[in-house]
């Protein structure tokens, strides 16, 4: 294998924040500068990182590159390129676009920012003329922005749905196959490092709506925040909906799912769903993630690996990286985001999918009767009814064909108030072809 041929050409680079991916970066742009040097066509040279503690011990990163100083690095005329991995809203926000103004080109990973204030970034850096990428704020080192972006550009993506957080598919991973309650799972994944000592924006979703929102603007061309994102989480999920759904031939999984309606509408959802064991997705085991895209032309393609973790992260960080850099070199810019579609957001109501309802109900003659009368009132069509006697009581569990989910609601409400229905135990959604 020939050497790394050496750039005279030098790109100098900051970084603000230095925490997880940050750390990670920072020592692979250093321990790799000579390969990276030859991808890009100029030598990164890492000049400067922003953190708010300058003593803690980093190893692989040299100690002078530190300062407390952020504005030093996008207000410094000799930098090129800047990486915001400091997460959060601000300051990084006025951070990034300052950098903009100052001629620099970004790379991020802030999912939570995109999600909030992506149009505006995107929008300001056409107006400097500068790169901004941000792969890494998606599914970690899965490479899933990029190909919406340029390789499914001249296609027609019809639905992208996906398992977009680690935590939550470690958990429900873990109450699949041994059994485990929800509050087990997550105590194992803390122990483990996949889920924080306050795991509220995983196991809440807020995590996955983030990045759902950056993947439903990005594939429809239209400008999508978090809120515009349905949003449930997974504290809900008992042992025994997972069981139920072993039985049968289902897996539970958080999933993120974007799609225009039939009154071309959009809708972005995250929330727990049942999916056949066949599907690929169903596959997809403990921290990894997945991406299911469904394309007019290309028709269906799934995107895997690792979504999350310091160095899988960085890695998406360092592409995004060495791709500015051939830009700047080159003295041109990557494609820019498009939100021409200006597609509607539709309330989840809208959405047509089909659903689970377990209930325990008394065992007598004219229960099953009584509840169908409620489904077939409110437009519901039952596709198959499991029963399973409990003493004087039972189970059952009604999965339903294609409905739409306001008149679901109403039928969920009607079912609680049947004197003999004691309670609706679950409601799930339902994905895929049995």
């Amino acid at each position: 294998m020939n050497s790394p041929v050496k750039s005279e050409k030098v790109l100098r680079v900051g970084m603000l924040g230095c925490g997880v991916v940050g750390s990670e970066t920072a020592r692979l742009l250093v321990a790799n500068a000579d390969d990276l040097s030859a991808r890009s066509g100029a030598r990164l040279e890492l000049v400067r990182i922003a953190v708010r503690d300058t003593t803690i011990d980093r190893p692989g990163i040299p100690a002078h590159l530190f300062t407390t100083d952020s504005r030093s690095i996008v207000e410094d005329p000799s930098i090129d390129l800047v990486i915001e991995v400091m997460g959060g809203i601000e300051p990084a926000h006025q951070l990034i676009l300052d950098a903009m103004k100052n001629g620099k080109a970004v790379v991020t990973a802030n999912k939570a920012l995109l999600a909030k204030h992506g149009g505006e970034l995107f929008h300001a850096s056409d107006a400097a003329d500068v790169d901004f990428y941000y792969e890494a704020a998606v599914a970690g080192a899965i490479p899933i922005l990029r190909p919406l972006a340029e390789s499914l550009v001249g296609d027609h993506v019809e639905r992208v749905m996906g398992i977009i957080n680690g935590t939550t598919n470690y958990i429900l991973t873990k109450m699949d196959e041994t059994g485990a309650t929800f509050e087990s799972a997550l105590a194992e994944a803390q122990a483990l490092g996949y889920a924080e000592a306050d795991p509220t924006a995983d196991v809440e979703a807020f995590d996955a709506a983030a990045k759902a929102a950056i993947l439903a603007g990005l594939a429809f061309h239209t400008d999508v925040t978090d809120k515009d994102v349905y949003r449930e989480g997974i504290t809900k999920i008992t042992a025994d909906d997972v069981a139920v759904a072993k039985e049968m031939g289902f897996a539970l999984k958080l999933l993120a799912i974007a799609e225009v309606n039939e009154d071309e509408s959009l809708t972005i959802r995250v929330h727990p769903t049942l999916i056949p064991r066949t599907h690929p997705l169903a596959a997809v085991r403990e921290s990894f993630n997945a991406v299911f895209v469904q394309c007019e032309s290309a028709g269906e393609l799934m995107f895997y690996g690792r979504g999350a973790g310091g160095t899988p992260t960085a890695s998406a960080v360092l592409g995004d990286l060495v791709a500015v850099a051939r830009n700047r070199i080159e003295g041109s810019l990557g494609p820019t985001e498009t939100d021409y579609a200006h597609l509607k957001i539709a309330s989840i109501d809208k959405t047509s999918t089909r659903y689970s309802i377990r209930m325990d109900v008394q065992d007598i003659p004219g229960v099953l009767a009584s509840v169908a009368n409620v489904f077939a009132a409110n437009d519901v069509s039952i596709l198959t009814v499991r029963q399973d006697g409990r003493g004087p009581d039972a189970e059952l569990i009604v999965m339903t064909h294609l409905a739409k989910e306001s008149a679901l609601a109403a039928t969920v409400k009607q079912l609680s108030s049947l004197n003999t229905v004691k309670q609706v135990t679950s409601v799930i959604r339902v994905e895929g072809t049995i």
